[in-house]
């Protein structure tokens, strides 16, 4: 579940610096230009992101990848009103020192620390669908999987009948992402990691119970 947090007593956005100082050690938080909101999770939403986090550690161990996936971490994108937290993020060691911030807090600022982020879709499927591609293209990351275990999203994004769905999001020379839509047996393929074999069934049914 994800809820937009109200300010009484203020009428502006949030800026980052004010986000952080007040919410930055609460993983459960982001803020969308100036509006924060509660990544409060569902059950199957957070087996959904153990899964993928379990498997694509097993990648980076088996092929000894220079990666790591942080139990928390911050990726602020251009400007003073945004800092997103994705449910999983993959990160390249060897670009962490030209992070400004990395050395003191958990904050990302430069696309290429980034080799992939997972969004796993909630109530407000619109950032997940929108907003947050835009953000991610901009910054250059190179892969987004945004996981609709629920088919939350919107028919423009997921297709009639609703479904669930995993749409595998890989930014093309022209700086936008080139998008698959995943389902059932349909295999993953991840251009991070091209030896995972994984299917979007596997990954979607996780959080369904069954």
């Amino acid at each position: 579940m994800t809820i937009a947090v109200e300010r009484p007593t203020q009428l502006k956005p949030f800026t980052f610096e004010e986000f952080l100082a007040q919410y930055g050690d609460d993983d459960r938080y982001e803020l969308i230009d100036g509006e924060i909101f509660d990544l409060e999770a569902t059950g199957p939403h957070e087996e959904v992101a153990a899964f993928i986090d379990r498997k694509l550690n097993v990648q980076i161990d088996h092929s000894e990848l220079p990666y790591f996936i942080p139990q928390r971490c911050l990726i602020k994108p251009l400007g003073d009103w945004t800092g997103l937290r994705p449910d999983l993020v993959v990160l390249d060691k060897t670009q962490l020192s030209a992070e400004p911030l990395w050395p003191k807090e958990a904050i990302i600022t430069l696309g290429h620390s980034v080799k992939l982020v997972v969004e796993v879709v909630s109530s407000n499927w619109q950032n997940d669908y929108a907003r947050k591609v835009d953000e991610y293209a901009i910054l250059g990351i190179p892969e987004y999987w945004i996981v609709d275990y629920a088919a939350l999203g919107g028919l423009e994004f997921i297709g009639r009948p609703k479904q669930p769905t995993l749409t595998i999001c890989i930014l093309g020379n022209d700086g936008y992402y080139e998008k698959q839509r995943l389902r059932g047996d349909d295999r993953i393929c991840s251009s991070i990691f091209p030896s995972l074999n994984l299917t979007a069934a596997q990954v979607l049914s996780t959080g369904s119970g069954c």
